[in-house]
């Protein structure tokens, strides 16, 4: 039904994901925009490979690799956690992939990891992306003012979250709408 798939990020990507990450159209959407050396991104493959509160995936549409997207923050005792994700092939921005992507993230989160809820950050300045997952039915939780500077401005940034019972009614909907019959 999908021509989405996310697949666990191993070794063999993370020069991909580098080049991705230290690109000017991710990393302005970044907490931290500083340049990644090859070194670095060894250490945080490493780091990350063993880390049970978070999971990295390679998305691929139509067999070709496009950008990462992560479950962080894996929390059983408040049974939520974070995502993430970018498109690092910028030729194929805006073909309404995010969404695809966001249904796939939301479906492992809550069947298969059995969360109750997720949560993201976004800029303000995104609107395209909070407008998207507002559509999902995440809802604003959070307003974090000045949150992070870049370029030397201070950015706001947005804190939303959606339930389980809420992805329950939503479910449908979004399935429909994204990959229509």
């Amino acid at each position: 039904m999908t021509d989405i798939k996310l697949i666990e990020l191993s070794k063999n990507d993370i020069e991909l994901v580098r080049n991705w990450r230290n690109s000017n159209e991710v990393s302005s959407y970044m907490y931290d925009e500083d340049y990644i050396t090859e070194e670095q991104q060894v250490v945080w493959f490493d780091k990350i490979k063993n880390d049970d509160t978070s999971i990295y995936w390679i998305i691929e549409f139509k067999k070709k690799q496009i950008g990462l997207a992560s479950i962080m923050g894996i929390n059983k005792i408040l049974n939520s956690c974070y995502w993430a994700f970018y498109i690092g092939d910028t030729s194929i921005r805006g073909a309404g992939l995010g969404g695809k992507i966001e249904y796939n993230v939301l479906e492992y989160v809550f069947n298969k990891l059995k969360m109750n809820k997720l949560r993201c950050e976004v800029f303000m300045s995104n609107s395209k992306v909070v407008s998207m997952h507002e559509k999902f039915g995440f809802r604003r939780e959070a307003y974090y003012r000045e949150h992070c500077v870049k370029g030397g401005k201070k950015l706001d940034v947005v804190g939303l979250a959606i339930l389980q019972s809420e992805w329950k009614n939503f479910r449908e909907i979004m399935k429909n709408k994204i990959y229509k019959p």
